[in-house]
């Protein structure tokens, strides 16, 4: 009996690649593979045969199983429900998985809805019957969570021909457009394909910081709404947690999290601290903004590779909405290992170190997918992702391949290093290395929303923290006290910059995060200190006598000044003077 169009066999397999006979296939196509009907999506098609990489474990499948086309590409379902879930690589909730499996170890082949079937939700109508609408526009809202309202967007244009208010669940009509003589039913969810950017009317130039609490990002190395930033970093040095900070203190309302082929008891972590960290903006659990998609190093490979796209995908509907949302793949060398992989069993002409020869621009077109834009439909609505990915090169080497296509596309460079994470110094950026390219564009709404000499500020300290670098070959040699006392002055404020302004306690719920008011007052009195210290050393007052100044002490403890407190920085820059004053009449 001959096979339909859409149905074939096996032919061969090597680890999570598939060949099968497969007439009528269409490259990206989802397909359910063997006896047990396990999903893979076709990435490559040579006559009638097409190369399936199956996003789940493939031993035991014979050849001559069949292989059934779905006639649709990978896509993602997009509606309420999908805050605070905790999702497979392809979008398959890992709590239902378990449930269905019967326990703690997951089956092969386990079918789930990526969204609840069952419950209902409360669909506020905001359009109105009659009303002419674009794609885009917002037809209802839903209260998804405590923190977010999550927008219905209309998918078609044409004129609203019903619409209800009332209890739905997400395959429920909420309402009906007709356009040209049709009827299209409108549900709470739509599905979208994963690896085609969702539009946008326009994508604006990265002019607005994302504000992370931390001194060393903001100050220094600051990232835009719509940028994209790596933080590569040998193990140990702190990626994860620097990700983890970032997710809970940055001002972005919704944060996509992506295990990309982590390690499970990372993963683990990660499954156990968010559902109990608290939203510091409201006092909420942070996972009622939060959507983890987990895909561990001991899960299948090919459902990696899907991860990152899954994820940015669920971003961009968030951004749609209007929302500033933060994406976080930790790790994109775990998502070129998994290319690898595939491309090695495809028998494909490799690139340096074994990777894909495309690798950059599959890197490329993931971080272009970041942005700040005007969202589709007729109101005003603008929103963000930004992309802050982890790379995690072997032993910290930063010359391999994943990082240096990263760093070619991304904007900010945060370079984490472990003999900082050794001394305790947290975050373990290094100033010296690390770069951002936003720097002068954000510096316009710095000067007109904190202060016109904030730019001059940050200049100015690091020119200071290059300067101490430049006199550390020169102690090393002779000691410190060796230099002259204006040179060992400039060793001082770098001290104080290092100990009392970069580095954060993240167990400190003063201290964790850090207002850019905050931040520059603090630096503002440190270089203050500074040119004191210089002014006074012109005079013939000695080095040692302005150390033991009292205000030299109430600097360091700064930090833990809690915010909204401006008097207490007037009374110490107050204080600082009069300590000075009377030094010069002491003389």
């Amino acid at each position: 009996m001959a096979k339909k169009e859409g149905e074939g066999h096996i032919k061969r397999i090597s680890g999570p690649v598939v060949e099968a006979e497969l007439p009528g296939a269409k490259l990206y196509d989802v397909v359910r593979v063997g006896k047990e009907k396990l999903i893979g999506e076709i990435i490559k098609i040579v006559g009638s045969t097409a190369v399936v990489q199956v996003y789940e474990d493939t031993s035991g499948i014979q050849p001559g199983e069949p292989v059934e086309s779905t006639g649709e590409p990978l896509s993602v379902e997009l509606g309420p429900g999908i805050l605070k879930n905790i999702y497979d690589g392809i979008q398959r909730p890992l709590k239902m998985i378990e449930e269905r499996s019967g326990g703690f170890y997951i089956k092969r082949g386990v079918v789930t809805e990526p969204l609840d079937r069952k419950k209902k939700w409360d669909f506020v109508a905001k359009a109105k019957k009659g009303q002419k609408v674009k794609v885009g526009d917002v037809l209802g809202t839903v209260q998804e969570t405590e923190l977010i309202v999550h927008k219905i967007l209309s998918p078609f244009e044409g004129t609203i021909d019903s619409i209800s208010s009332g209890k739905f669940t997400v395959e429920d009509e909420a309402a009906k457009i007709s356009h040209e003589g049709k009827k299209y039913p409108v549900k709470l969810y739509q599905r979208w394909v994963v690896r085609k950017a969702r539009p946008v009317i326009e994508k604006f130039p990265p002019l607005i910081p994302l504000i992370t609490g931390q001194r060393v990002i903001d100050t220094f190395f600051p990232i835009a709404k719509g940028g994209t930033a790596c933080i590569p970093g040998p193990f140990g040095s702190g990626k994860t947690v620097t990700q983890h900070s970032l997710a809970r203190y940055s001002d972005t309302q919704i944060v996509v999290y992506i295990g990309c082929g982590e390690r499970g008891n990372e993963m683990t972590d990660v499954l156990k601290e968010f559902p109990e960290l608290i939203d510091p903006n409201t006092g909420k659990p942070l996972m009622e903004r939060t959507v983890l998609i987990a895909n561990t190093s001991n899960m299948p490979v090919a459902a990696r590779e899907a991860s990152v796209y899954t994820g940015i995908t669920i971003a961009e509907y968030f951004r749609d909405m209007g929302y500033d949302v933060a994406l976080m793949p930790d790790s994109t060398s775990r998502w070129a290992e998994a290319m690898r992989e595939i491309g090695g069993r495809l028998e494909e002409m490799h690139g340096e170190e074994g990777y894909p020869a495309y690798l950059a621009r599959r890197l490329a077109e993931f971080y272009e997918r970041a942005g700040r834009v005007r969202c589709l439909g007729s109101d005003e609505r603008y929103g963000s992702v930004t992309v802050i990915g982890a790379v995690s090169p072997p032993g910290g080497d930063i010359s391999e391949p994943v990082s240096q296509n990263t760093l070619r596309v991304t904007k900010v460079f945060l370079a984490l290093d472990a003999s900082l994470a050794y001394m305790r110094h947290f975050p373990a950026f290094n100033w010296l290395k690390s770069y951002s390219l936003y720097k002068e564009g954000l510096e316009p709404w710095l000067m007109e929303n904190i202060s016109s000499d904030f730019p001059q500020l940050t200049k100015k300290a690091m020119a200071l923290l290059q300067k101490e670098a430049e006199l550390q070959e020169v102690v090393q040699l002779v000691g410190p006290d060796a230099l002259p006392e204006k040179e060992q002055a400039v060793l001082m404020v770098t001290k104080m910059i290092r100990e009392d302004y970069l580095q954060q306690n993240a167990y400190s719920d003063v201290d964790a995060r850090c207002s850019l008011q905050k931040q520059y007052v603090m630096l503002k009195s440190i270089l203050k200190f500074g040119d004191r210290t210089n002014s006074a050393l012109d005079l013939g007052i000695q080095l040692k006598k302005i150390q033991e100044l009292p205000s030299k002490t109430r600097i360091g403890r700064m930090r833990e000044i809690p915010e909204g407190k401006p008097e207490e920085f007037d009374r110490l820059q107050k204080e600082m003077d009069e300590e000075f004053e009377t030094l010069i009449k002491k003389r």
